[in-house]
């Protein structure tokens, strides 16, 4: 396959995964009030949680640094990706690059943008989006991810102290950390040899 089809590919991926993932997320900004729960079913629930931190709502240090890691980092996923498509490496590896790259891209835009789109969301009370009137909750680059994916199969503690920070251990999560995951699982499974000889 050509270099150029790949991109095409690759584009195609990003920019369905964006989309849906930013749609998902304003409709339940825009619609639930923080903590509102629906039962899709009983084993699958929406659940409107904002995350401040890392995966697992790990909250150490600026939230403005960690926002520029993830950047800094998704930036040289783009590198390396262009690098491999050089190389006319396996396509099937970087299809799962891409999704990784998607769902980074999909929390970063939450980070950098939701504090100032979105007024704050509350318990009582559902956002609103700036130019329908109000303050955004945030600066530039602090904004919280918006999760909502709930399956209650297993019950864990809600808070727990780690490293002076705090985790969230609530499997609460939403589209773009369901992509980076699912390729996550897919290296593992299928594509080890290729990480190895990517990383040559």
């Amino acid at each position: 396959m050509s270099s150029k089809k790949y991109w095409w590919v690759f584009s195609l991926i990003f920019v369905v995964g964006i989309v849906a993932d930013q749609l998902l997320k304003f409709y339940v900004k825009l619609h639930f009030t923080l903590g509102e729960d629906h039962e899709i079913f009983s084993w699958f629930h929406l659940v409107f949680v904002e995350n401040p931190g890392m995966a697992f709502g790990v909250t150490l240090g600026s939230k403005l640094i960690l926002t520029i890691f993830r950047v800094l980092v998704s930036g040289v996923l783009v590198w390396w990706m262009v690098r491999l498509v050089r190389r006319n490496f396996d396509f099937g590896f970087l299809v799962v690059l891409s999704l990784v790259l998607t769902g980074a891209v999909g929390n970063i835009i939450d980070c950098l943008f939701y504090g100032m789109v979105f007024t704050e969301s509350s318990f009582g009370e559902v956002a609103r989006m700036v130019c329908d009137g109000g303050v955004g909750y945030a600066s530039f680059g602090v904004g919280k991810v918006v999760d909502m994916f709930y399956f209650p199969l297993f019950e864990f503690p809600r808070w727990v102290p780690f490293l002076g920070g705090e985790i969230f251990f609530s499997p609460v999560f939403n589209l773009a950390d369901s992509l980076i995951t699912v390729s996550i699982f897919l290296i593992i499974l299928f594509y080890r040899q290729s990480f190895g000889k990517a990383l040559e």
